[in-house]
């Protein structure tokens, strides 16, 4: 199977999509195609043995589209060389501007009777009907013509039983110009046979003037729509624009700069300050404050030192260093970004399924409301002119634009938004699901905790000072290659402590590790092994406290005393207490799912306040805790960063990957947190629900609007109330209820991302 990515130009509303999708899943080959109205963009799976993309292109051009394949690009992007969208958007400029230059005197010709403005003879009076008739149909002519994709488009749909957006349009138009020639042949007729009645009767029942402002007014909607969707892709325009061109690296020995499509894999790149980084690497030299707000939303810079990794795209705000490229082209992390970005805005989440299936029989159903609707006035006794107004009305009014944008929109933005915070949503089935978990599932070792061991006790005794104490312990780590030497060395390197020489050093597995500092012997290890040649009766209720707490104690001991305690831990991340809190009050369950021990895990659910810990499990038996939950029937998340978490992350209705996690877990998950964080779940959880309840907004304006517009149009009220739409005020709330819906979801911007209360 082939995945193949195009532009498609023309769509104007729900039944435009559903009827390219239905075009395209006929063709033999094809698995899924995917229409985004918004994106005016189009996915489609397919066999490429089968099916080629001319024959696909092909299928949409049959529908009465345009459609192109999107060009590729070596590194960032694939947004193509011709902005397909931006010239659409000209195009309609255009269309608005010639349409507004002619309906502005045609509406001044044919109402301003009416307000008594004042007129030139020639188009006065009875015996002027016909040049006052003519006129505006001359006037409607070029409006008419400049907006011909409606009736080309619409009468095509029409034909081949599928009819859009454009075919309500294009009949209602259509309808009020065919009546507006019959009604001058009419007065001319009159004129003819000196009937003066006749002439009255049709000089100011013409509906040119009606046609003129539909198709003008319909035109500036779809133009005001336009350039309110290019605001919804912001964020990803933004991010696009912020890709570096060119990168400097050293081959030869020479700094050179080539276009950043050509850096290779091991190539050594050096950054300046105020560069842009190209590619991804790790730095071999030098050091710098780099800001990675770009990609983690996180605006505080990040200090960089030799073996230390850098992203694409981020920024070097100070001081020169050099890294080697460990992700180039399409594989950096910048271009992942807009990939996802991408595949995300464009997906569809469950909730437009109702909307696409309202779609397919919304406009064939309006139709018919209309035929019956004129009919049935006609057959109550009511002229044809009032009767062909009703029927227009209910064309015009129930353009179904609002309902195809009521999802796309509101998901653009939130995975433009979600990007901003770091949040990267891969679909929008993942932005739907987030606002309806019910427990969320949490790793521990560097998900909770920072995933590696640092010291958090000195405890000296025998009168020693806490630094005495570590540079004795330091001095013989440095010889050891446990994984705990490398968290005591660090602190010591810290505090710029200088070790002492050791001598006869020995290291007994599973025990500790000895040696001799200044002429006498020193023993690093755990209880069994100190106790074996000291006394340790006094320290032991101390050592047992250390475990409860989930730490690991090493005790110190000289030739005949014990000098002290150093405990170590994996340390829990600043933010973890903050995040799980919050998710509480959101009403959602947390639990801690770890392969530790349950000591340590106990130790863990105290601190934070989880609601459950399951501890002691192997990484299959996650994926039963995710089970088991889904069976009870939760909505579970689970969030995690380890290869041993990937089956859990893939089974949970929504993963959260660690944005520094292991590639195999991000490539499970549904979501991707570019911030080492736990607050990014809650931001995660906060957007979704907050994009959920836009599209139920939005989905409820546009249903609200069709209920209450179609049954005024069509003049249920008419005869209690004497209320009647006029196919020009149907028009203008047509197009004013697409824009609503957009700026709806535009307030999605306004979304701000969960922030630390205790990090300042």
């Amino acid at each position: 199977m082939e995945t193949k990515k195009f532009d498609v130009v023309g769509m104007t509303c729900s039944a435009c999509v559903a009827h390219v999708e239905k075009s395209v899943r006929k063709l033999y080959g094809v698995q899924d195609v995917t229409v985004n109205l918004l994106t005016n963009s189009m996915t489609v799976d397919f066999d490429q043995q089968a099916l080629s993309v001319e024959e696909i292109i092909g299928s949409v051009e049959d529908a009465g589209y345009e459609a192109f394949e999107k060009e590729k690009t070596i590194a960032y992007t694939t947004t193509p060389k011709v902005n397909y969208a931006l010239e659409e958007q000209k195009e309609m400029k255009k269309r608005v501007i010639i349409s507004f230059s002619f309906l502005v005197p045609l509406l001044y010709l044919s109402m301003g009777h009416m307000l008594d403005f004042p007129l030139p003879s020639v188009f006065t009076g009875s015996n002027n009907a016909l040049t006052f008739a003519f006129t505006q149909f001359l006037l409607t002519l070029p409006i008419a013509f400049v907006n011909s994709k409606f009736f080309s488009h619409g009468f095509r749909s029409l034909w081949k039983l599928s009819p859009t957006m454009d075919a309500l349009v294009a009949i209602g138009s259509s309808a009020a110009i065919v009546y507006g020639v019959f009604a001058i042949y009419k007065i001319g007729n009159g004129l003819g046979q000196n009937d003066p009645e006749t002439v009255r009767m049709y000089l100011h029942d013409l509906f040119f003037e009606s046609a003129s402002t539909i198709l003008t007014l319909v035109t500036l909607g779809k133009y005001l729509e336009a350039k309110s969707k290019r605001q919804t892709s912001d964020a990803l325009t933004k991010l696009i624009d912020s890709a570096p061109q060119t990168a400097t690296v050293i081959r030869n020995n020479t700094e050179i700069e080539i276009p950043v499509e050509e850096v290779r894999l091991n190539d050594i790149v050096s950054v300046r300050p105020g560069q842009k980084i190209p590619v991804d690497g790790v730095l071999t030299g030098g050091s710098g404050s780099v800001d990675e707000s770009a990609l983690t939303g996180e605006s505080i810079p990040v200090y960089k030192q030799e073996g230390d990794h850098v992203l694409s795209a981020s920024i070097n705000g100070s001081g020169y260093f050099t890294f080697r490229a460990t992700k180039v082209g399409k594989d950096t992390t910048f271009s992942q970004i807009i990939q996802l970005m991408e595949e995300a805005s464009s997906s569809k989440a469950p909730i437009s399924k109702l909307a696409d299936q309202i779609s397919r029989i919304f406009v064939p159903a309006v139709i018919g409301i209309a035929l019956l609707a004129t009919a049935m006035w006609l057959i109550m006794g009511y002229p044809f002119e009032f009767a062909l107004s009703i029927g227009i009305s209910v064309l015009i009014i129930s353009c179904p634009c609002a309902l195809g944008l009521a999802t796309p929109v509101a998901i653009m933005v939130g995975t433009g938004k979600g990007a901003e915070c770091g949040v990267l949503f891969k679909s929008a089935e993942a932005l739907e699901t987030g606002g309806k978990i019910t427990t969320v599932l949490l790793d521990k070792t560097g998900t909770i905790t920072e995933g590696r061991p640092e010291v958090t006790d000195i405890e000296p005794l025998q009168e020693k000072d806490k630094n005495e104490l570590l540079r004795i312990t330091a001095s013989l780590e440095k010889l050891s290659e446990h994984p705990v030497s490398g968290a005591i060395i660090q602190k010591a390197t810290e505090k710029e402590i200088e070790l002492y020489p050791v001598s006869d050093f020995k290291n007994i597995p599973g025990k500790g590790i000895s040696g001799k500092i200044n002429d006498e012997i020193i023993r690093v290890g755990n209880l069994s092994f100190i106790s074996e040649n000291t006394k340790t009766v006094d320290i032991e209720n101390r050592i047992h406290l250390y475990s409860q707490e989930g730490k690991t104690p090493l005790i110190v001991a000289g030739e005949k005393n014990v000098l002290g305690i150093i405990a170590v831990a994996d340390v829990v991340k600043q933010t973890s207490k903050e995040a799980i809190e919050l998710l509480k009050t959101m009403n959602l369950k947390t639990k801690m799912v770890t392969g530790d021990n349950k000591r340590t895990a106990l130790a863990i659910q105290e601190k934070l306040g989880l609601d459950e810990v399951i501890a002691e499990v192997l990484p299959q038996d996650k994926d039963k805790v995710v089970q088991q939950l889904q069976a009870a029937g939760e909505k579970t998340a689970m969030v995690g960063d380890g290869i041993n978490d990937s089956p859990a992350l893939m089974r949970s209705d929504l993963g959260f990957a660690i944005g520094n996690g292991t590639d195999i877990a991000i490539e499970a998950a549904d979501v991707v947190l570019m911030k080492n964080d736990l607050l990014g779940v809650v931001t995660g959880i906060r957007l979704s629900k907050a994009v959920i309840r836009n599209i139920k907004q939005n989905l409820f304006w546009a249903f609200f609007y069709n209920i209450i517009g179609i049954p005024l149009a069509a003049g249920v009220f008419y005869s209690a109330l004497g209320w009647k739409l006029s196919p020009m005020f149907a028009a203008a709330a047509m197009s004013l209820s697409s824009v609503t819906v957009v700026s709806n979801a535009l307030r999605l911007k306004k979304f701000k991302p969960t922030k630390s209360q205790t990090i300042r």
